[in-house]
């Protein structure tokens, strides 16, 4: 059975539009026999919140089990009863509890930082990150995507605000996300037969397909919209994608 492993944020989805298509797109491809992995950058939301979504946004029957976020990729690098400062959305902290860590709103006690997209950040939750790290605690990152596509326009990534710990502490993050070996680890696990990986932008997705030896596929409606790219292919659309591998 061959495999898709495809983004979520400007492939499937933006915000909560529906990228014209793709759902549809979805459909045919497991009706066709293809295994449909979404990995998402996106730490905000739990894998069961980022199959909902997906559900609700395109009407695709996604299930949590098919979902890989870089908030599960980054609470792999933890030991599980670490106490942890989480500076990221309600999906990062599960995660982090999941993993059986204890979260601390308390950066003294801190073992361990761990931040991502922070819908809700404040100057008090970065300094309490900052000064964690200042005084010893691990400092890891969910990823370090700069942006991050919505219908406006490009919005702060989690990159962003790893980038402003970075400058305070002058310590370099442990990142989980795409392309990071934590994230690959999980996607590989759940890949079988022809892989194929698609994305909006080819500093995550496309080189960890490479770095894997899958099949890449880029699509122009997320952050680049330039279809010379070194993709095995570039195409406009998932819907277009499904067309290509079901011809």
């Amino acid at each position: 059975m061959p495999t898709l492993i495809c983004d979520l944020d400007g492939v499937v989805y933006l915000s909560e539009s529906e990228v014209p298509g793709s759902g549809e797109a979805l459909t045919r491809l497991a009706e066709a026999g293809w295994e449909l992995v979404f990995c998402t950058n996106n730490s905000t939301r739990t894998a069961e919140d980022t199959a909902g979504k997906i559900r609700r946004v395109t009407g695709f029957p996604a299930g949590a089990s098919s979902v890989v976020t870089s908030g599960q990729a980054v609470a792999t690098l933890l030991e599980p009863s670490e106490t942890v400062y989480v500076l990221g959305g309600p999906g990062l902290a599960e995660a982090v509890r999941t993993r059986g860590c204890v979260i601390t709103d308390d950066w003294s006690a801190a073992e361990a930082v761990v931040v991502g997209l922070d819908p809700g950040l404040t100057y008090e939750r970065l300094s309490s990150a900052v000064l964690a790290i200042g005084g010893g605690a691990r400092f890891l990152a969910s990823n370090h995507d700069a942006t991050y596509p919505t219908p406006d326009g490009l919005k702060p990534g989690a990159g962003a605000i790893v980038a402003a710990v970075v400058r305070a502490t002058g310590v370099e993050p442990i990142v989980a996300g795409k392309p990071h070996p934590a994230m690959r680890r999980l996607l590989a696990s759940k890949a079988a037969g022809e892989t194929w990986i698609v994305g909006d932008r080819d500093d995550t997705d496309l080189v960890m397909g490479r770095s894997e030896g899958w099949f890449t596929a880029h699509v122009a409606t997320g952050v680049s919209k330039n279809l010379e790219t070194p993709a095995t292919i570039s195409v406009p659309d998932l819907a277009a994608l499904a067309d290509h591998l079901l011809r």
